[in-house]
């Protein structure tokens, strides 16, 4: 807040004692005094601007950063599990689809579907679909925000071997990044950040081989919505200044280290969101040490199109299967493993990277 202070000037009068005088000097002298009166009150409107020149304070603008729900990205990410597993090329997935279009779409300025054909690790051909929806899409100065919103088809990690060709509901790997990120739409939706917003869910992220048929030289099978992308972006040049990518974002106590390939491909920015999540007093999820390297969506985004991208990931060296949370790949990956508590850290933090920008 500004407090202005009202600058009150005073003006003097003049006193003019005469004896006996003539007539004509009678008159003189009220043409005289009438000019130094006029003259009294035209001289204070230019001491009023000089004085308001020189005591004009800056005017400082507070960055108003909003409040994310948890609650409204909580159902967000049930509304996602409510279609079943969202596995490319079943009904449940398509009708997924079409409520994240619609959803969007009441949010955002624009909203753009890529439909794609891939080829995935066993070579069938995939139709896929890229949900890109674009906030102030005329503005050149741009954020990338991202997630993927299909679902795994095996639940290849699950300590049950009965359930390994089971898909998965896939909660905190896919829908907790998507829920998180159409609550920050409907928020770009009421408080208008001075810059470009383009939200993308991949498809088809996480239809890579079985656990049992994986090679070091499969990598290039995961992320394929991801690679489409980068390689055909829904605008011809488009570019923008970082991106975010969300990836298990919704488990009780998660912890999120600087992942490898955001600390080599760009390290500064990396560092800058890890501290504006601990002056938010966040420090406890946002860990600040060393994470191992993921080959997620933004591996691709930084290496073909060239978008200084970061991983906000769940990692957790210390779980059953060595790198992620304990459910990951599981039948346990469910609405129960979802918690408010750490959507609002993450939801929270990525705004003020918005509206601080």
């Amino acid at each position: 807040m500004i407090l202005f202070k009202n600058l009150i000037f005073h003006r003097k009068t003049g006193l003019f004692k005469f004896f006996v005088l003539k007539r004509i000097k009678i008159v003189l002298l009220f043409f005289t005094v009438t000019i130094l009166t006029f003259g009294c009150g035209e001289s204070n409107p230019k001491s009023n601007t000089s004085s308001n020149a020189g005591n004009t304070t800056p005017e400082i603008t507070k960055i108003v950063v909003p409040d994310f729900d948890a609650d409204s990205a909580y159902y967000f990410v049930a509304k996602q599990l409510s279609f079943g597993p969202r596995v490319p090329g079943t009904n449940s997935h398509a009708a997924c689809a079409l409520w994240l279009e619609q959803t969007l779409g009441g949010f955002a300025d624009e909203v753009t579907i890529q439909e794609f054909k891939t080829r995935i690790y066993n070579n069938r051909i995939f139709d896929g679909k890229n949900i890109i929806a674009s906030f102030k899409p005329k503005f050149q100065h741009r954020i990338l925000l991202a997630a993927h919103w299909d679902s795994r088809p095996f639940a290849d990690h699950d300590p049950n071997q009965d359930n390994f060709n089971t898909p998965i509901d896939g909660a905190n790997d896919g829908a907790s990044g998507c829920g998180v990120l159409i609550e920050i739409a409907r928020q770009l939706h009421l408080h208008k950040p001075n810059i470009g917003i383009d939200i993308i869910l991949f498809d088809l992220e996480d239809y890579g081989p079985p656990q049992d048929t994986q090679t070091n030289e499969s990598t290039d099978t995961w992320g394929l919505g991801a690679q489409y992308w980068s390689n055909n972006p829904h605008k011809f040049g488009y570019t923008a200044r970082y991106g975010i990518l969300l990836d298990m974002v919704g488990a009780e106590n998660a912890t999120f280290p600087l992942e490898g390939f955001s600390m080599y491909y760009a390290p500064d920015f990396t560092k800058r969101v890890w501290e504006i999540a601990g002056k938010a007093g966040y420090g406890n999820y946002f860990v600040y040490e060393e994470g191992g390297y993921i080959t997620d969506d933004h591996y691709f985004i930084n290496k073909i199109i060239q978008i200084p991208t970061i991983n906000i990931i769940h990692l957790d060296p210390t779980s059953s299967n060595g790198t992620f949370y304990d459910h990951w790949h599981t039948v346990n990956d469910n609405l129960e493993q979802i918690d408010t508590a750490t959507l609002k850290v993450v939801g929270q933090t990525v705004i003020a990277v918005i509206f601080e920008e």
